[in-house]
């Protein structure tokens, strides 16, 4: 098994109801460092898209679903999922992928 079939890679999708988005993005930008310290965080990165502003995409990668289950119990991220659905136009989306060139 190579390393990149043994991590878990995925993209959250967020998109801010209309007035919501500097609140929004200030909620994701606090949980980056935090993250990116928990032991099984390989990659935790914020983009916006540039036709749409107020949808953004957290591209998250953690060793295994262990770890992003422990991720989704820390006090940074319950502290964000507590006010997140008054932020959101629509559901939070998390999409898995599969890793294909390296």
């Amino acid at each position: 098994m190579t390393p990149a079939t043994e991590k878990l890679i995925s993209l959250a999708i967020l998109t801010a109801q209309p007035g919501k988005r500097d609140a929004l993005r200030d909620g994701l930008l606090a949980l980056i460092e935090p993250t990116r310290n928990e032991p099984g965080c390989l990659d935790y990165v914020l983009f916006e898209m540039q036709e749409e502003p107020g949808t953004f995409y957290m591209r998250e990668a953690f060793t295994d679903r262990a770890a992003l289950e422990t991720h989704f119990q820390t006090p940074h991220f319950q502290s964000f999922a507590a006010t997140v659905d008054d932020l959101l136009a629509r559901p939070l989306q998390l999409v898995f992928l599969d890793q294909v060139s390296g």
